[in-house]
């Protein structure tokens, strides 16, 4: 059975992972954030024609495009060289991104220089209270991070829960599962990093996938493709089939997920 509600800290500890492995799966099947929360941040007025931001931990850029459709010049930034191939070639319409390796803990960029921060699906994992800081360096007086999550919701019954018990049966050391897609402890990581005005939004989505879909999104998550050898994977997905032929037929399926993001402001005079 999938462990519940892991703290953010042991999913951070988990074991070794390797995006690179599956940057083409997780590039095509692996669903971003949905049109409705980029329209979220430009009703809030984050967003704007000549905002300059920064996407940390951008994997495939599915956040980098979601601000650059809205007018924003992005600079997006991951470890992963493989990811980064993957979002350049999907970024064929978006043409103010810069795509450049980069760490949420060590930005190469100078002091006060960006309108907005966005960490989308990555915060943790990385060393939080070091990013934290990065961010407030970056960015503007009176600008704002935002960290957000797009994740699937396990419940009783659903193929999220029956995937995530599967995945622990195969991969016993990943201990991700049971989120309810809350993190309450950002808001410390906000706090301690002196942001202020500190704010939060969610909101429910039902994710369609294929059956074929969701096998290839599962077998490039962090507890199968991202961790296993191939053989291991090749038979975890086997199994996967199976399940959903004999417990889950409908296709495609209708995944719950949900949307969540906190928002911290720097103080107009932070330095």
């Amino acid at each position: 059975m999938a462990k519940r509600n892991p703290s953010p800290a042991s999913r951070q500890a988990s074991a070794k992972v390797d995006f690179g492995k599956t940057a083409r799966n997780y590039a095509t099947y692996r669903a971003g954030f949905p049109e409705a929360f980029f329209d979220k941040l430009l009703e809030m007025g984050l967003l704007g024609t000549r905002c300059r931001a920064i996407d940390i931990g951008t994997g495939t850029g599915t956040v980098a495009r979601g601000l650059a459709r809205r007018g924003a010049q992005v600079l997006a930034i991951d470890p992963a060289a493989e990811l980064l191939a993957e979002a350049e070639r999907l970024s064929t319409e978006e043409h103010d991104i810069t795509y450049r390796v980069g760490r949420a803990e060590a930005i190469e960029a100078p002091d006060c220089l960006f309108d907005l921060a966005v960490a989308g699906q990555c915060w943790h994992w990385f060393d939080r209270p070091t990013a934290a800081a990065e961010a407030f360096r970056v960015l503007k007086p009176g600008a704002h991070l935002v960290i957000a999550h797009f994740d699937w919701l396990p419940l009783p019954g659903n193929v999220v829960a029956a995937t995530e018990e599967l995945i622990c049966t195969h991969n016993p050391h990943w201990n991700m599962g049971g989120g309810t897609g809350l993190y309450p402890e950002w808001f410390s990581d906000l706090t301690v990093a002196k942001f202020i005005e500190l704010q939060s939004f969610s909101f429910d989505v039902s994710q369609p996938y294929t059956h074929q879909a969701w096998r290839h999104r599962i077998t490039a998550s962090a507890g199968i493709g991202a961790s296993l050898d191939a053989a291991s994977v090749a038979r975890f997905d086997m199994e996967l089939a199976a399940l959903l032929a004999t417990r889950f037929p409908d296709d495609p399926l209708q995944v719950p997920h949900r949307v969540w993001a906190v928002i911290g402001r720097l103080p107009s005079h932070p330095r």
